[in-house]
């Protein structure tokens, strides 16, 4: 298996690269060949041949299989989870299986994941990278309203600094562009940040070509996180840009769900045919899908932690994925 086990440190306005042509350290992959996946076929492709790290920014190596961090609050995401001690393992759980890229939001909880996130991983294991969002509020829950005033931006900058307990933040992203603010002024003060040296690298969310054009003229942009999976490809077109670009594409609500995961459907039929999940033939297939994606699911148990983890072990025949591909549409 190749990938790329080290981190490098080139200058910090450096694209993003593909790490290749090294051997995976062992202890990056604590599941071993055929752990939790019953007997699983390895069937390569050319789609398998794709190194399994990614160079976020061109100087933080993180595994591209990563863990989202909105499901470790409360119903509606909002408030705390019923068992905080519980949402601390999953986070430990995380690091030990070799999850080192964690995406977060100031609006989740809010505040609760990043806190979370402090208490449970502070101080953090070398290479673990932790990417937040700024720019949504929350009133209440599944209650989101977009601030992009650079005023309120900064102020949940200095906030998310002090409950993740860094002093930089690794990857911070704008959770949505606001209409009601210039991106050139959301960003602004994003950059005066950066350039002081409380911000690594920054990102965008729920993006289309254009806007990520407009975005790059005041900041580099390293990353975009827009909602995508099998089953809803509406942002085909970023994920090409980004591809072409050398952008992560970080895809959130990443596992196929309704019509597509039907039982005895394509998916469902070559699940079980490789002794793997939907879920995990859903995530298999976005890392497969791109060299630059990042899927980041997320959950509140460990059981189902190690279950996704599983899904970099799924292999797929270019046909398997053909037939899936053409069900989705």
């Amino acid at each position: 298996m190749l990938a790329c086990i080290f981190i490098a440190r080139v200058s910090p306005d450096s694209k993003s690269s593909i790490c290749l042509n090294a051997r995976l350290d062992e202890d990056l992959d604590p599941l071993g060949s055929d752990s939790h996946l019953m007997g699983m076929s390895t069937t390569h492709a050319k789609h398998n041949n794709l190194s399994e790290t990614f160079a976020l920014g061109g100087d933080l190596t993180v595994r591209r299989l990563g863990y989202g961090a909105m499901r470790i609050t409360g119903d509606g995401i909002w408030g705390y989870p019923k068992n905080p001690d519980e949402a601390k393992k999953v986070l430990k759980r995380a690091v030990e299986l070799g999850v080192n890229f964690i995406d977060t939001a100031d609006s989740y909880g809010p505040y609760v994941s990043e806190e979370l996130i402090g208490e449970a991983l502070h101080p953090y294991a070398k290479g673990v990278v932790v990417a937040t969002k700024g720019g949504f509020v929350r009133t209440g829950p599944n209650q989101w309203s977009v601030v992009g005033r650079p005023e309120y931006l900064h102020q949940e900058v200095e906030m998310s600094l002090r409950r993740l307990k860094v002093e930089r933040i690794d990857l911070w992203q704008l959770h949505r562009i606001d209409p009601q603010v210039p991106v050139e002024e959301s960003l602004g003060i994003i950059k005066k940040l950066q350039e002081q040296g409380k911000i690594r690298h920054i990102g965008l969310s729920e993006v289309k070509p254009k806007e990520i054009d407009q975005a790059r003229k005041v900041v580099d942009i390293v990353s975009v996180q827009n909602l995508y999976n099998l089953g809803d490809r509406q942002h085909e077109d970023v994920v090409d840009y980004c591809t072409k670009h050398n952008l992560a594409f970080i895809p959130w609500f990443p596992v196929a769900a309704g019509k597509l995961a039907r039982e005895g459907g394509p998916l469902d039929k070559a699940a079980k045919r490789h002794g793997a999940t939907v879920s995990q033939l859903s995530l298999a297939w976005l890392l497969q899908r791109s060299p630059v994606m990042l899927p980041i699911p997320g959950t509140s148990s460990v059981k189902h932690l190690e279950e996704n983890m599983a899904a970099e072990k799924v292999k797929l025949s270019d046909a398997e994925w053909a037939e899936i591909e053409k069900d989705a549409k």
